[in-house]
C-alpha cells in the first residue's frame, strides 16, 4: 500500500479545498409572474405553475 513520506502542509490542504465550499442557488424570475425562482425548475407560485415557456401545473 503506498504511504505518503511527509505530511501535507495546511496551506498544500487549504488549496485543495478552496473550491468544496457550498454555493447559493441560481435563480432568475419567473417569465410569467416574475417570481425568483431556481433555475430548471417549475415555477411554485399557486397562480402560475409556468414552465419553458407553457403551463405545466394547472393554476389552483
Amino acid at each position: 500500500m503506498a504511504v505518503p513520506k511527509r505530511k501535507h502542509s495546511n496551506s498544500r490542504s487549504g488549496k485543495r479545498r478552496s473550491h468544496d465550499a457550498l454555493q447559493a442557488r441560481q435563480l432568475h424570475a419567473c417569465p410569467k409572474c416574475g417570481t425568483m425562482i431556481p433555475t430548471h425548475t417549475v415555477c411554485p407560485n399557486p397562480n402560475c405553475g409556468h414552465y419553458m415557456g407553457r403551463t405545466v401545473v394547472e393554476a389552483s
